[in-house]
């Protein structure tokens, strides 16, 4: 197999297989890593967003018309079907215009994607000290509340 002509969607399946056998062998913990990037990769290609630099804070791409967007995401699994998205730190500083929750299956492929107003993740998300940021589930009354879009279809 070359790994240079192998499509993205193929290698993300051996590194799913891969880590679920380093989880076996007690050499992982967690499924999480690197499903943020990937996230931040995917949405900028689907909706045509620009990706900020990784020293941004507050925002991960904007769109031509400078409207700024925050990428969270979860990657469900038998083990952990929480659908907590990434801490969202300074959510008081407006440093961001709308949120892009992606829901990954197991195997990275795209269950859900939502697009949600600033304006109303404070309705929804509790303060964590210890985390020191915001923390949200994308689950509830956030996805049924008129300003959440369901922009799933865009991912197909």
């Amino acid at each position: 197999m070359s790994i240079k002509k192998t499509s993205i969607s193929n290698l993300l399946r051996h590194y799913a297989e891969i880590m679920n056998e380093l989880k076996r062998r007690g050499v992982i913990r967690t499924f999480n890593n690197p499903v943020a990037d990937y996230a931040e990769w995917l949405v900028a290609q689907k909706l045509k967003l620009n990706l900020e630099t990784n020293s941004q804070a507050g925002y991960d791409a904007k769109n031509s018309k400078n409207v700024r967007f925050q990428i969270k995401c979860r990657r469900l699994h038998p083990d952990n079907q929480s659908r907590q998205l990434g801490v969202i730190r300074n959510l008081d500083a407006n440093e961001f215009d709308y949120l892009i929750g992606v829901i990954f299956n197991k195997d990275f492929s795209v269950k859900e994607v939502y697009q949600i107003p600033h304006k109303i993740i404070n309705n929804y998300a509790s303060h964590s000290p210890h985390q020191n940021g915001y923390i949200l589930q994308l689950r509830g009354n956030i996805l049924k509340d008129p300003l959440t879009k369901d922009i799933s279809s865009k991912f197909v």
